[in-house]
């Protein structure tokens, strides 16, 4: 053993730590179907003011030689929101009911005990449609608020919480303006990462991190010619 091997492992100690742990985590693609015609609630606001309903918004967008209608995840204000673990979806995700014992056989023949968790994910949609120049004619407004329920089999004992993050959105919208048949679908598709996880004390071995030496940019402000150059060509060779 080196002489550096053995000192680093002398430095190292037990230590206790509160840190959270992962007990189980799983991925899911959710899909998010929503019809709209004219008897349902969905209004667009266009031209910044006017609020339409869809016949309305149909003969609206007769003057436009070509539009195409845009959707996305939002909050409840309309605004964009940003998916993945780093960001507050604003997508809410509530339990349900109580957690169930489910006794489920694995590929490799084992049964295992997982509790039966269902959550209701809420959250918002917002449609806007533009024009050739990409300039937004009408907006909804106010965003579509959308709720489905899932059930998910997790490692999920007493005391764990559950955490749903949105890591992938997508939208996809179309708009039916046909004499009999002004019709809005909403296909949103969801990537949910769903994690169990409580705070736990765990003992490790490691060791203490201490600061490096700061690097200084060294900078020359006294100069080093105290003198002017000679010409030793000339003087004092001669």
């Amino acid at each position: 053993m080196s002489s550096k091997h053995h000192n680093d492992h002398k430095d190292t100690e037990k230590v206790c730590i509160l840190t959270r742990k992962i007990y189980d985590w799983i991925t899911r693609q959710i899909d998010v179907n929503q019809t709209f015609t004219n008897n349902l609630p969905v209004k667009f606001k266009c031209d910044g003011h006017t609020e339409r309903t869809l016949d309305e918004l149909c003969n609206f967008l007769h003057q436009f030689h070509n539009v195409s209608v845009n959707c996305f995840l939002s909050d409840s204000m309309g605004h964009p929101v940003e998916t993945g673990f780093q960001h507050n979806n604003q997508v809410s995700v509530q339990e349900i009911g109580q957690r169930h014992p489910v006794t489920v056989t694995l590929p490799n023949g084992d049964k295992v005990t997982l509790q039966r968790v269902k959550v209701l994910v809420r959250g918002f949609i917002t449609v806007e449609i533009v024009d050739e120049m990409d300039h937004i004619v009408c907006k909804t407004k106010t965003p579509i608020p959308f709720v489905t329920s899932q059930t998910f089999l997790l490692c999920a004992p007493e005391g764990t919480d559950l955490n749903v993050h949105v890591s992938l959105a997508d939208c996809d919208a179309t708009l039916i303006c046909e004499a009999d048949l002004h019709q809005l679908d909403i296909q949103l598709t969801l990537c949910l990462e769903v994690q169990t996880e409580a705070d736990v004390k765990l003992q490790i071995e490691a060791k203490h991190c201490h600061p490096r030496e700061e690097i200084l940019e060294e900078v020359a402000i006294c100069p080093t010619e105290k003198f002017p150059p000679q010409c030793p060509e000339v003087f004092p060779a001669h």
